[in-house]
């Protein structure tokens, strides 16, 4: 893994916590991105589910999620966790690694590695200086998953349940805004729909059409919270056959229609 000759400055870091069960949400449902990111534990415990695959996570973890990749994480009341996102992938592995780090030095140095990046990041910072810690933060990175190979070539991921189901996430990252169903998806992966629900099962406990569901209804909200975007428009966005349909399937989800729930935020 090289590292990069040269990174941008425009990073941003921001805290995860316990939401309530009405923000469930907004760390639990299925999402991606076009950036990576970088999650850092530093108390409590929990599971988290990254390209269909959940293990639990615990007090100095840190967990990579690569572009387009479909996570989700659950967060309990006692979970302090950092999330950093990249601006690109650069210096990093192409899939998705967990590292759990046992030992106290590399624990205290990956903390101050992400307090000298939200110090610099403050008005009062250097955006030269969040570059160099970026590219520290880098060699670290590398220089444990040399000494954890398996933090990445994890035996279950290696599985063919585990990699059948991750392009199944990789597919619905790209495709969730269609009105693909599961069985679709299956037939571009050349298997059943009943065998790629029961895969989807096996390595992280939902679905083949929850999965699906919820990639579709965390960007619902998204678009909910975040816009203005009017129902209808909503509706179109995510491949729904109507405004009606769409309002239908959300109170099901949410027990609120749309509108309740963009008032209710």
């Amino acid at each position: 893994m090289t590292i990069m000759s040269e990174v941008k400055a425009s990073l941003s870091l921001s805290p995860i916590k316990h939401q309530g069960n009405q923000s469930r949400w907004r760390t639990e449902a299925m999402r991606s991105h076009a950036s990576p990111r970088l999650i850092h534990v530093t108390k409590g415990q929990g599971r988290i589910t990254v390209a269909g695959l959940t293990n639990g996570y615990g007090p100095n973890n840190l967990i990579y999620i690569p572009p387009h990749t479909m996570y989700g994480i659950e967060v309990g009341p006692t979970v302090f966790a950092q999330i950093l996102e990249l601006p690109d992938a650069a210096g990093m592995p192409l899939d998705p690694f967990h590292l759990r780090l046992l030992e106290v030095g590399p624990q205290k140095e990956l903390l101050g590695l992400f307090e000298s990046i939200e110090r610099e990041l403050l008005p009062t910072g250097d955006q030269r200086a969040v570059q160099c810690h970026r590219v520290l933060l880098s060699i670290f990175i590398e220089r444990q998953l040399k000494l954890r190979p398996e933090s990445v070539s994890d035996a279950r991921r290696n599985s063919a349940a585990a990699k059948l189901v991750a392009r199944y996430t990789s597919l619905i990252a790209q495709d969730f805004k269609s009105d693909r169903s599961v069985a679709d998806y299956a037939a571009d992966l050349n298997v059943t729909p009943t065998h790629l629900t029961r895969c989807c099962q096996q390595t992280c406990g939902r679905s083949a059409l929850k999965l699906l569901n919820e990639r579709i209804h965390y960007e619902a909200c998204t678009l909910l919270c975040e816009t203005r975007a009017s129902v209808q428009d909503i509706a179109d966005r995510l491949g729904f056959q109507s405004a009606a349909y769409f309002t239908r399937t959300f109170k099901d989800r949410t027990g609120a229609t749309p509108t309740h729930f963009r008032r209710a935020v």
